[in-house]
């Protein structure tokens, strides 16, 4: 009894226990690890090159352009004067000749050039004159006080030959046999003693805007014949430059109708009035 115990205890001893097998088995299998995930809240980066961008420094406006002044236009008060619509009270505001031409509208408004039609008339005129777009008169050379002197020039026609193209001379046998131009003079000055020196392309101008009617008459805008002499003057007038507004008939466009039928009403009223009147 006691031998079969002894064998019962050294096969327990021999045999191995659930336990080991699981640690054993547990042991020889190898789990992989699993990866962890790393999540991150930046913003994946991206390779780009990098462009790098310059700055111009702005451009510096250019100043106005100040035409010279001619001689017929040779003040801000003139140039007010000729170019009408009341701006002569307005020459106290333009000290000198580059601040005319070199205020924007915005400085002009704070001196109180107003309304604004005034102020873009001005500018508007000012760059007629830098680009040499006078008015009547506006050419003239010798002036003397705001004021010129026009002559009657006459030239000979030069005789053609055309003695091989009959029809050619009696066109030009037709043609009168002098030419009669408007020329502007020193004052006092004839046009007999000039021509033909060599002071006559400096004494004498010819001036647009004026012809010759009959043999010696001048006409033209503001041409006031010469007392007893064979000439013209032309004074600085006050508008003679401007630009004239239109004027409104019956109401304007707009209100024409309506007002010619209220004036119809009006006139039979008083036709009717009259008629009863009269009985």
């Amino acid at each position: 009894m006691a031998s079969l115990r002894s064998l019962f205890l050294r096969s327990q001893h021999l045999r191995p226990s659930a336990s080991s097998h699981l640690t054993t088995a547990a042991s020889a299998v190898v789990v992989p690890a699993r990866p962890s995930a790393k999540f991150s809240t930046s913003r994946p980066s991206t390779s780009s090159a990098t462009t790098t961008t310059t700055t111009t420094s702005p451009q510096k406006r250019q100043p106005p352009l100040v035409p010279q002044p001619t001689p017929f236009i040779p003040d801000v008060e003139t140039f007010l004067t000729v170019i009408g619509r009341g701006l002569k009270q307005h020459v106290s505001k333009f000290p000198t000749w580059e601040s005319l031409f070199s205020l924007s509208s915005q400085q002009m408004r704070d001196l109180g050039v107003e309304p604004p039609r005034t102020r873009k008339y001005l500018l508007r005129w000012r760059q007629r004159f830098r680009l040499g777009l006078y008015g009547i008169g506006g050419d003239l050379q010798h002036v003397r006080d705001g004021a010129a002197e026009l002559r009657v020039l006459e030239i000979e026609r030069a005789a053609a030959n055309a003695a091989a193209n009959e029809t050619a001379a009696a066109a030009v046998v037709s043609l009168p046999k002098k030419m009669r131009f408007v020329v502007n003079v020193p004052p006092g000055t004839r046009v007999e003693d000039v021509v033909g020196t060599p002071a006559a392309a400096e004494h004498m101008s010819r001036v647009r805007g004026y012809k010759v009617e009959g043999l010696k008459t001048i006409v033209g805008p503001y041409a006031i014949p010469l007392k007893g002499q064979a000439g013209a003057k032309v004074t600085v007038t006050e508008g003679m430059w401007e630009d004239k507004l239109g004027r409104k008939i019956d109401g304007g466009e707009r209100r024409r109708t309506e007002v010619r039928y209220k004036k119809r009403i009006q006139e039979r009223r008083q036709e009717r009035e009259k008629a009863m009147s009269q009985k």
